[in-house]
């Protein structure tokens, strides 16, 4: 499961790449390292536009995954879309792009120990984008915060394709790799925008860096 990602590349990239007419984020660093529940860039629609924004990672949970918890940090991945629980985000008003340069996922060593190793397009860590829900939602994250209400997102994951499934069989992000696809995922009914829901083809991705918490390559 996918819980870091970095993205490095500058405001103006991911305004030019992802076509946006409107940036709401103020003055964004470079991220080499998005944790959950960390404020991260998304693009959406709004009134017709698109926006660049801020929202924090993790959709609210299922009912069933917060009997006795008192708290709710949200989901990061969401795999089960013919889920009631997340139909209601599939709409287009819903959906968003999650600008990304590379991604972790955790393959165990010899001694039990986790290792982050990074995958990204290539070796420059070219600017991409996974498919992605978000809402606005009031809930206490976390205790010593109380209740809030904010921007949250999360991104689709799928079958693992060549390059992750030796590090990390069970998933891997939804990543959309051209403008078509950007634009149906952001405007496309549900049914169709939901056929973006598989592995990228093998041969797309590269391991580009391991054993670091942080993707801290320039991107």
């Amino acid at each position: 499961m996918c819980n870091l990602y970095s993205m490095t590349k500058t405001q103006d990239a991911m305004r030019a790449l992802f076509r946006v007419k409107r940036d709401l984020t103020g003055n964004l660093p470079p991220m080499p390292g998005i944790f959950p529940d960390y404020a991260a860039p998304i693009v959406r629609m709004a009134e017709g536009e698109r926006e660049l924004a801020t929202a924090r990672w993790g959709m609210p949970s299922p009912a069933f995954a917060l009997k006795g918890r008192t708290t709710d940090p949200g989901v990061t991945n969401v795999r089960n879309t013919s889920s009631p629980h997340w139909r209601r985000w599939l709409g287009p008003a819903n959906r968003c792009i999650v600008p990304f340069t590379s991604f972790s996922e955790y393959e165990t060593g010899p001694d039990g120990k986790k290792v982050p190793v990074w995958f990204a397009l290539g070796e420059d860590r070219p600017l991409a984008g996974f498919a992605g829900i978000w809402t606005n939602w009031t809930s206490v994250r976390k205790a010593k915060e109380g209740e809030v209400t904010c921007d949250i997102f999360a991104f689709l994951t799928t079958e693992a394709n060549a390059e992750v499934a030796p590090i990390h069989p069970k998933a891997m992000p939804v990543i959309l790799t051209d403008e078509n696809e950007v634009d149906v995922w952001l405007s496309a009914p549900a049914q169709v925008a939901m056929e973006l829901q598989r592995p990228l083809a093998a041969g797309k991705l590269k391991i580009v860096a391991k054993g670091d918490r942080q993707d801290s390559t320039p991107a």
